[in-house]
C-alpha cells in the first residue's frame, strides 16, 4: 500500500544509494483495477483503453496509478496538477502546471511484476523481465550482446543461459532507459561491466558510451524475475 488512499499493491523493494525501487502487484483484481483506473487523466484512460488485450491495459493502469500516487506524496501536490508526459526518445517527466518537476523516476513491468524507481535527481532506468523461456534465445544473444559476453554464456546449459541472459538484458535496458536515447543506443554495442558479468551484485561504473558519467548499476534480479536499476551518480 502506498497510501491511505490507494491499493493499488505497492510494496517497497529496494534502496540503492538514494534511489527507492517499489515493486507493484499486476495480477488481476477488478477492484484494484477500478481504483487505479480513477488516478488517471482523461489522457491516460484514452490510452489505457486503446490496448487491446486486458493485460497491457492492466499493467498500464496499475503501474500508472501507483506512479502517480507515488509523485503526488513526493512532490506535494494534487493528482489532478500532475501531468507525466515523455522526451523525444521516451524518457518520461513529471510537470506541474506546465513546469518541469524536480524528481527523476523511470517504471518497468512484466507479466505479474510492474518496478518504479524514484530519485530526487540524475538520471535514472529500470528495468524488469520475468523468468519465462524465451523463443530463439540465440538469435536474442546475438542481437543484444557483444562477442565477449556471448562467448561467457555459450557453454552454459538453457536454464542457465537464460537467467545470465536475462540478467545483461536487465542491466543494459537500465541504463539505456537511464540515458534517454532510445533506440539510437545499440545494445550489442554496451557492455556490462567485467565485475558484474563475474558475479558482483554492482556498483559505480564508466561505461564507453558515456565518457564523464559514472554510473551506479544494480543487479535487483529475485526467482520471479530478472531487473536492474542504472542511475547517475557523478561526472568523472
Amino acid at each position: 500500500m502506498i497510501s491511505a488512499t490507494t491499493n493499488t499493491c505497492c510494496t517497497p523493494f529496494k534502496e540503492v544509494d538514494g534511489v527507492t525501487v517499489l515493486h507493484v502487484d499486476l495480477r488481476p483484481d477488478a477492484g484494484r483495477e477500478a481504483e487505479a483506473a480513477a488516478w488517471l487523466s482523461d489522457e491516460e484512460r484514452l490510452r489505457c483503453s486503446r490496448f487491446l488485450y486486458a493485460g497491457p491495459r492492466r499493467r498500464f493502469a496499475l503501474c500508472r496509478a501507483t506512479l502517480r500516487a507515488l509523485l503526488r506524496d513526493r512532490l506535494g501536490c494534487d493528482n489532478a496538477r500532475l501531468t507525466i508526459g515523455a522526451f523525444e526518445f521516451g524518457k518520461p517527466f513529471a510537470a506541474l502546471r506546465g513546469e518541469i518537476a524536480p524528481v527523476s523516476f523511470n517504471v518497468s513491468h512484466s507479466g505479474a511484476h510492474g518496478l518504479i524507481a524514484i530519485a530526487p535527481d540524475g538520471r535514472l532506468g529500470v528495468d524488469v523481465e520475468e523468468r519465462v523461456a524465451r523463443k530463439g534465445l540465440d538469435g536474442l544473444m546475438q542481437a543484444a550482446l557483444t562477442p565477449d559476453e556471448r562467448a561467457e554464456l555459450a557453454a552454459s546449459d538453457d536454464g542457465v543461459k537464460l537467467r545470465g541472459f536475462l540478467r545483461l538484458w536487465t542491466i543494459k535496458e537500465a541504463v539505456i532507459k537511464a540515458v534517454g536515447l532510445g533506440i539510437s543506443m545499440s545494445m550489442s554495442e554496451l557492455e556490462v561491466p567485467p565485475a558484474m558479468r563475474r558475479g558482483e551484485s554492482g556498483g559505480v561504473f564508466s561505461l564507453r558510451q558515456t565518457p564523464g558519467t559514472a554510473w551506479r548499476l544494480e543487479d535487483l534480479g529475485t526467482d520471479d524475475f530478472a531487473a536492474a536499476v542504472a542511475h547517475e551518480v557523478a561526472s568523472a
